[in-house]
């Protein structure tokens, strides 16, 4: 179906709707995998022209700190020569651009690598990193050196599975078609009563259970590297650090939460990040959880409120942006509470910043 909807260049849900009367309803995670690969290859969706803004491009403080991090990590380690500054989505590049600034004050001046798939914004990254290096996929990264990742605002595009109690029990939730052709989510014939967590088994008819085993596919990749050639990782994004049901699946165009069924790669299709889920995942691969911290608390740990005030001074008529940015970035109803960073690292790499004490496993 990829070949089809991208090449083709046409209307994404017409031929949502031909697949699904030919050969009945798709999974939620099909839908979410095939929207989302059309939206992104096809658009830079980021800045008050596109569909959002993420934490980068709302100010600069966001990455500095991500940067002072991973230097202070990278000193604590041994400053390890060969390391390797590697984003997942790295967007416009910005977050890199101030991260690299940042970190290069704490003399870390690593290699860059960036894993990218959109046609539309890898140009804007070579414009602002003519120096990096490009993969489709984290296969292709240097497998000999240790690696210093980060992933802002990547999980949750990734796609989600959905689950759902019915009167005869739990199904896979599925996108099918109404009487007037509209999709609409639908709940699947197959038992899936056997892939449902023992303390949700006997929820109520309704209940829905969501995974991403995309998202479960990366940390373990992820840790794994981790654990073999060192390094640390920060994953940022919204989501929930203990499991929970419900569909948290949306949609966003224009700054709208719009339908996400109405208009397939046309929106930005995302889902809540399960933390707890992943750093237990990151653990059992051999990596170490350093923590998982709201990210309002976690960017005043590491002085963000300081640097906003040294920035105020050093440019006095900017001083209202800048501390309208640091309440959008830290503040509890804005990104501080909702966004989390979920710390990992090598077994013999140090604690990291920000994360308020050593946690002893994520299942605690």
């Amino acid at each position: 179906m990829t070949g089809e909807s991208l090449a083709a260049g046409g209307e994404l849900k017409a031929v949502f709707a031909r697949l699904i009367a030919a050969t009945g309803p798709i999974p939620i995670a099909h839908y979410m995998a095939e929207a989302n690969a059309h939206y992104y290859t096809s658009r830079d969706p980021l800045g008050a022209s596109g569909d959002f803004v993420t934490a980068p491009e709302i100010s600069q403080m966001f990455g500095e700190l991500i940067g002072l991090w991973l230097a202070d990590m990278w000193q604590r380690a041994g400053s390890p020569a060969e390391a390797c500054f590697v984003e997942l989505g790295p967007g416009r590049g910005t977050l890199a651009r101030d991260a690299l600034r940042a970190a290069g004050r704490g003399g870390l001046a690593p290699e860059v690598h960036f894993v990218e798939t959109s046609p539309a914004l890898i140009p804007l990254q070579c414009a602002a990193h003519p120096e990096a290096h490009w993969h489709h996929d984290l296969a292709s990264l240097p497998a000999d050196r240790p690696l210093l990742v980060v992933a802002n605002e990547f999980l949750d595009a990734l796609p989600v599975r959905q689950l759902v109690r019915t009167a005869g029990g739990w199904r896979e939730r599925m996108v099918g078609l109404d009487t007037d052709g509209a999709l609409v989510p639908v709940a699947g014939a197959r038992p899936m009563d056997a892939a449902v967590p023992a303390r949700f088994a006997d929820a109520g008819e309704g209940a829905l259970l969501e995974t991403s085993p995309a998202a479960v596919t990366v940390v373990q990749e992820i840790s794994a590297r981790l654990a073999e050639q060192g390094g640390a990782a920060l994953f940022i994004d919204y989501g929930y650090t203990a499991p929970q049901l419900g569909s948290s699946l949306q949609a966003v165009r224009a700054h709208r939460k719009v339908a996400p069924f109405a208009a397939p790669g046309e929106a930005d299709l995302t889902a809540h990040v399960d933390f707890a889920t992943l750093a237990l995942v990151a653990e059992q691969t051999g990596a170490r959880w350093l923590g998982t911290a709201e990210q309002g608390a976690w960017l005043a740990a590491l002085g963000i409120g300081a640097r906003a005030a040294a920035l105020a001074r050093a440019a006095p008529g900017a001083t209202e942006s800048i501390e309208a940015a640091l309440t959008r970035l830290t503040g509890p109803a804005h990104m501080g509470a909702l966004f989390k960073v979920m710390g990992l690292a090598a077994a013999d790499w140090p604690d990291g910043a920000g994360f308020p004490q050593t946690p002893s496993g994520a299942s605690g």
